[in-house]
């Protein structure tokens, strides 16, 4: 995690990996348990926390990406849209 945070990986693998396929997987995690608290009759406030526990996760992920694009050596254009697709899949996981 610590490699992803301070863009040590190749922005292929943290944007791929992290940013898209983990970041999903625990939006995905977290939506169905919030689900099943919710049918359930658990509090509100519970199963608002629980469908936000993958935000610190999102935040760590989309700065990770940022990071990474800062040191890839290919194309501009390939970090370019990377940063701007990993902030919006963050902010789309956090909202869906």
């Amino acid at each position: 995690m610590t490699a992803l945070w301070t863009g040590r990986l190749p922005l292929p693998r943290a944007f791929w990996q992290y940013g898209v396929f983990y970041m999903a997987l625990a939006n995905l995690g977290a939506t169905v348990i919030a689900l099943s608290a919710l049918s359930a009759d658990l509090p509100a406030a519970l199963v608002v926390g629980i469908f936000l526990l993958p935000a610190p996760y999102i935040f760590v992920a989309v700065v990770g990406v940022w990071r990474s694009a800062d040191s890839y050596d290919g194309p501009p254009h390939w970090a370019t849209l990377a940063r701007i697709a990993a902030l919006v899949w963050g902010v789309f996981m956090v909202l869906l």
